[in-house]
């Protein structure tokens, strides 16, 4: 084989110019044959298995953990030695004695911002090393109080907001200690909570050792904005409980997902799965063995029969029933009081009231 082989960052979907790096297999140094596993990649959509190319040793990893790469990216290099020298560009470069600023340093993008949205001195790193989101946060979760597991705050002020408020009074597991919200002034009052500020109160917030969050931005008409919600807790260090309304019910083999949301009369059944951030609302019936992909909406009295499975991002509408064993697509949008049928594609949209498929096709 040549003496060193570039490992580059795979196009895991044709859509999308990035992927997570969500498991890297392999540490300097390592010895790998060829077909060994080096490292998963993930997208909004697909998870990639990245297999080494050849028999040798694994050098230069340019990334960890956590990081967000673009396609083509180096990764690493598959050497036949072990001590193999690099190109210069791979070489790590000399540690500073002064402190550096954040244009000396090597650093993932995700990690600088997760930096900058805490207020985080780079200087302690020093120059020349790579640094990503994972070594941050440790940074940072060293410096941070507790988190206080009976506060949290609401980020969003609408109509969902105020579903929420009466939701987790009712649960009474947690005290609403305010509301963030980019929109409305500081002082107000929803419900009698008092509104906190827009999203820069959220580091003030964490340092007080609030840092647990419920995201009310229900993202009817576009998810995009809480995803965005989403993303900026995270980057403030706030985790996100599953809030369950009492007259709710879960059957104890069901799995919940971090950042739910379960309102009156909601069922999941038995061996349900539900994702990360998914709104189960009001009458809502989740039969069993559904499986709910991240930020799933299932709106208010959906009944969705055994075995359906709805991938990320989909909204279900009021009123929608979904026979067994159907696949809803990713991205997926169903209106208002429809039938389902049959499988509906990845980004579909199926009309309120109407029976899919329409006319026995289920393209389109």
């Amino acid at each position: 084989m040549p003496d060193l082989i570039q490992i580059l960052v795979p196009l895991v979907n044709p859509n999308e110019n990035e992927s997570l790096l969500a498991s890297l297999n392999v540490k300097e140094g390592q010895q790998v044959k060829k077909g060994d596993l080096l490292a998963v990649f993930e997208t909004t959509k697909s998870t990639f298995e990245l297999l080494s190319e050849a028999d040798g040793f694994v050098l230069g990893i340019h990334a960890g953990e956590g990081d967000l790469l673009k396609t083509g990216d180096l990764l690493c290099y598959i050497a036949e030695r072990a001590d193999q020298a690099l190109p210069r560009s791979a070489e790590p470069e000399r540690q500073k004695t002064t402190s550096p600023s954040e244009s000396d340093l090597r650093i993932t993008q995700p990690a600088l911002a997760y930096a900058r949205a805490n207020g985080i001195d780079l200087s302690v790193f020093a120059a020349g090393q790579l640094i990503t989101e994972k070594m941050v946060k440790e940074l940072t979760s060293a410096s941070l109080p507790e988190i206080d597991p009976a506060i949290l705050i609401i980020y969003g002020g609408g109509g969902h907001a105020k579903s929420l408020i009466d939701l987790i009074r009712a649960e009474g597991k947690y005290r609403i200690h305010g509301i963030v919200d980019d929109g409305i002034p500081a002082g107000s009052q929803i419900m009698g909570v008092p509104v906190l500020g827009d999203g820069s109160k959220l580091a003030e917030l964490r340092q007080q050792g609030i840092g647990q969050a419920v995201n009310a931005v229900g993202g009817i008409g576009s998810i995009a904005p809480r995803l965005k919600v989403y993303e900026r807790l995270r980057l403030a260090g706030f985790t996100f409980p599953t809030v369950i309304h009492p007259r709710a019910y879960v059957e104890p083999t069901a799995i919940l997902g971090e950042g739910g949301q379960l309102f009156f009369n909601a069922y999941v059944g038995s061996e349900v799965k539900v994702g990360f951030g998914c709104i189960i609302n009001t009458g809502a019936i989740v039969s069993h063995d559904c499986v709910l992909g991240d930020f799933v909406n299932i709106s208010p009295g959906a009944i969705l029969a055994g075995a359906v499975t709805v991938n990320e991002r989909s909204l279900v509408g009021m009123g929608v029933t979904i026979n067994l064993n159907v696949s809803i697509g990713a991205g997926s949008r169903v209106g208002n009081s429809a039938t389902i049928k049959a499988d509906i594609p990845e980004n579909g949209v199926v009309r309120a009231g109407t029976i899919w498929p329409i006319d026995g096709n289920a393209g389109g």
